[in-house]
C-alpha cells in the first residue's frame, strides 16, 4: 500500500513546479499591456512632439545663436561677436524705452483692463433683459483680427476727418486738440485704449464662466447670514473668481510683452518711438535694417522675460490651483 502512494507522491510533486505558470503569463500580459500603451502614448505624442521641436525649440535655439553674431540675414553667421549684441542691447535706449512702455501697458492691464472686465462680467451675470445681446457685443471685438482693428481705429483716430475728432466736436471739447496717435503724449493711452476695447471681451467671459461656476447655494446661504451685496462679492464671489482672475492675469502679461500687430499697424512704434515695443524694435532691426543678429538678441531677451515671469507666476501664484488639480486628478485615477 506505502509504494503506490509514494508513486503518487511523485506524480503530483511535478504539478506543484508547473504551479506559477499562470502568474508568469499574467506578468507577461501585464507587460505586453504596458509595451501597447507607450507605444499608443508615442504614437499620438510624437507629431506634436515633432511639430513642438520643429516650430519652437530649434526656431529658439537658433535665435539664441545668431544673437551671438554680427550678421545680416543672408548666408551663414561667421562674425561672432559674443555677447556684444546684449551689451549694446542694455545700453540702447530705444530698448530701456521699449521696457519702460511694456511695463507701463501691463501694469494699465492689470490696473484698468481687468477691472473692467470684471465689472462688466459681474453686471452681465445678473438677470438683465437682452443681455445675452450685450454678451455678444462685447466679446465681439475679439474676434476680429488686429490687423482689421488696427485699420478700423487708424481711420477713427486720424487728425481732423477722423470719427472720434467729430465726437469731441459734437460735445463741445474739440478745442482740446487732442491728436491721438499722432503726438508722443497721447500716443500710448491711445493704443492703450485700443487695446482694451480688442481684448476686455475675451477677460469678460473668462469671468463670467468663472462666475458661472460659483453654486448659487453659497451665496444664497451668504445673503440669508445678513450678507449685502458688497460683501457677498467681496467674501464670496472674488475668493472663488481667484483661480480664473489669475489666468486673466497671466494671459494679460504676456500678451503685453509679445504686443505687436497692433502696435504696427496703428503706429507702426512712432511717433519717434513713443509707442514701440520690444517686438516692433525687433522687427525695425531684423527686417528692416537687416541687423538680424541684434533682433536675434531682442528675441531672446523677450523669450527669457516671458519663460522667467511664467515659472515665477507658476510657482507662487498659481501654485495652489496647479496643485488642486493635479489632486483631483489623482483622485480619479
Amino acid at each position: 500500500m506505502s509504494e503506490p502512494m509514494a508513486v503518487s507522491v511523485r506524480k503530483s510533486a511535478p504539478g506543484r513546479e508547473a504551479a506559477p505558470a499562470p502568474a508568469r503569463h499574467r506578468r507577461a500580459a501585464r507587460s505586453q499591456r504596458r509595451l501597447r500603451e507607450r507605444a499608443t502614448i508615442t504614437a499620438f505624442l510624437l507629431p506634436a512632439l515633432v511639430l513642438f521641436a520643429a516650430l519652437v525649440l530649434l526656431p529658439v535655439v537658433f535665435a539664441l545663436y545668431t544673437s551671438l553674431f554680427r550678421w545680416g540675414g543672408f548666408g551663414w553667421p561667421e562674425e561672432f561677436v559674443g555677447l556684444d549684441n546684449f551689451v549694446r542691447l542694455f545700453q540702447d535706449e530705444v530698448f530701456l524705452g521699449d521696457l519702460w512702455r511694456g511695463f507701463v501697458l501691463i501694469a494699465l492691464s492689470v490696473g484698468v483692463q481687468l477691472p473692467f472686465a470684471l465689472a462688466m462680467a459681474v453686471l452681465l451675470n445678473q438677470r438683465l433683459r437682452g443681455r445675452a445681446f450685450y454678451r455678444l457685443l462685447f466679446f465681439a471685438p475679439y474676434v476680429l483680427s488686429e490687423v482689421i482693428t488696427g485699420v478700423l481705429f487708424t481711420m477713427i483716430f486720424a487728425p481732423d476727418s477722423g470719427l472720434a475728432d467729430h465726437i469731441m466736436d459734437a460735445v463741445g471739447l474739440g478745442g482740446l486738440g487732442i491728436t491721438w496717435f499722432a503726438s508722443s503724449s497721447t500716443v500710448l493711452p491711445t493704443v492703450f485704449l485700443v487695446m482694451t476695447w480688442k481684448y476686455f471681451g475675451f477677460h469678460m467671459i473668462l469671468y463670467l464662466a468663472g462666475l458661472q461656476s460659483i453654486p448659487k447655494d453659497v451665496l444664497e446661504a451668504a445673503s440669508i447670514d445678513g450678507a449685502g451685496a458688497w460683501q457677498r462679492f467681496r467674501h464670496v464671489t472674488l475668493p472663488l473668481l481667484g483661480p480664473t482672475i489669475r489666468i486673466s492675469v497671466f494671459l494679460s502679461v504676456i500678451g503685453a510683452i509679445q504686443l505687436f500687430d497692433l502696435i504696427w499697424v496703428t503706429t507702426a512704434g512712432g511717433p519717434v518711438h513713443s509707442s514701440e515695443t520690444m517686438a516692433v524694435t525687433m522687427f525695425q532691426f531684423g527686417f528692416k535694417r537687416y541687423q538680424v543678429g541684434y533682433a536675434s538678441a531682442i528675441s531672446v531677451v523677450m523669450f527669457l522675460i516671458s519663460f522667467v515671469f511664467a515659472l515665477f507666476y507658476q510657482r507662487y501664484v498659481l501654485r495652489r490651483d496647479l496643485e488642486g488639480a493635479v489632486t483631483s486628478m489623482r483622485g480619479r485615477r
